[in-house]
């Protein structure tokens, strides 16, 4: 079988190291699993699959559909990709949280603010009222 592509990921699954192999074809995708002891060393998993890649028994092969390349105009790819994110929250939840806060406390800012400033406005207003009285009575 002719291989496309070929990939070795090594990871710890408690208690061994194991390292799988994910083989790509022109029919599909198949994958072997390798149990290793201790950690390896890259030049030992590499001396490993020269020495036993006709002895790996991979898994059956899934097929898998050929994606035919298509040439995009990557401005226009750019704008799908814009439009498409347009209703999305840009964003984690956290920041989406901060940000929702923040407006809260604006608006809350912004009321208060309204408040000082009407009271001012009447203060004021009295103030000049109470002096006209003054002024009409001859003080």
């Amino acid at each position: 079988m002719e291989c496309d592509c070929c990939s070795v990921t090594v990871c710890f699954q408690d208690p061994f190291w194991i390292g799988l192999v994910e083989r790509r074809e022109a029919e599909g995708y198949s994958v072997c699993q390798i149990t290793f002891g201790g950690e390896p060393k890259d030049f030992e998993v590499y001396q490993f699959l020269l020495e036993n890649w006709c002895r790996l028994r991979f898994s059956p092969t899934i097929p898998t559909e050929k994606r035919e390349f298509e040439h995009r105009n990557p401005k226009r790819v750019r704008r799908d990709a814009a439009r498409h994110l347009e209703g999305r929250p840009k964003g984690t939840k956290a920041q989406e949280a901060l940000k929702l806060q923040r407006a809260e406390g604006k608006e809350a800012r912004r009321e208060s603010s309204r408040q000082e400033r009407e009271d001012e406005e009447m203060r004021r207003f009295l103030l000049r009222q109470e002096k006209k009285r003054r002024k009409h009575r001859g003080r």
